[in-house]
């Protein structure tokens, strides 16, 4: 198996290649609500943690307004720092970006100032995916350091069918996914 900086490169390719291969519209409509067996899982009440999209990445703008219009808190990951701890804070104007601004790695995120929020559910991004819930994420174990901090999370990855890997390199530090939900499928244990 190749060593994970090879992975990453050559999935981030195959991902950028299917979706510029997609008109913004159809991209948009492919995440428009989430699936009815994924809602059935996540009790009234529980606050949602998202991500701000990058321009490869599944997209949570329609997610986001979903939750917010079912009467759910959503949070943003936040980053005092490029070495500070990943954080949640609540994402105040789902329909807009006005209370977002660029972090420390160039993603826009929450305010300093905003609230922290803890999700109970969190949709994260990946680079790749098994069907049995394995994530290869960007390489900065953000999201797993959380997850191993936060147990008892619901955590589903949002991904592109062309994400999908036979395998994928683990260490003993990985969070397996609850579930990803891409386009046509929803995998793993969930």
């Amino acid at each position: 198996m190749q060593d994970k900086a090879a992975l990453r490169k050559e999935l981030r390719a195959r991902r950028r290649k299917h979706v510029e291969a997609q008109p913004d519209v159809i991209r948009e409509l492919l995440f428009h609500r989430p699936p009815a067996p994924l809602l059935e899982k996540i009790a009234s009440g529980s606050v949602i943690g998202l991500y701000h999209a990058g321009p490869w990445e599944a997209p949570t703008a329609s997610y986001l307004k979903h939750f917010v219009e079912a009467g759910h808190n959503v949070a943003l990951p936040h980053f005092a720092s490029r070495d500070a701890e990943m954080t949640f804070k609540l994402h105040s104007d789902p329909y807009g970006e006005s209370d977002l601004e660029v972090g420390p790695f160039g993603m826009l995120q929450p305010a300093s100032h905003a609230i922290d929020i803890t999700p109970d559910v969190l949709f994260l991004p990946l680079i790749g995916f098994t069907a049995t819930g394995e994530r290869l994420g960007q390489g900065g174990g953000h999201y797993d350091r959380w997850l191993s901090k936060h147990p008892g999370r619901i955590a589903i990855g949002l991904a592109w069918d062309a994400q999908l890997c036979n395998e994928l390199p683990g260490e003993p530090h990985d969070v397996a996914l609850d579930a990803v939900v891409t386009p046509t499928r929803i995998y793993g244990p969930f």
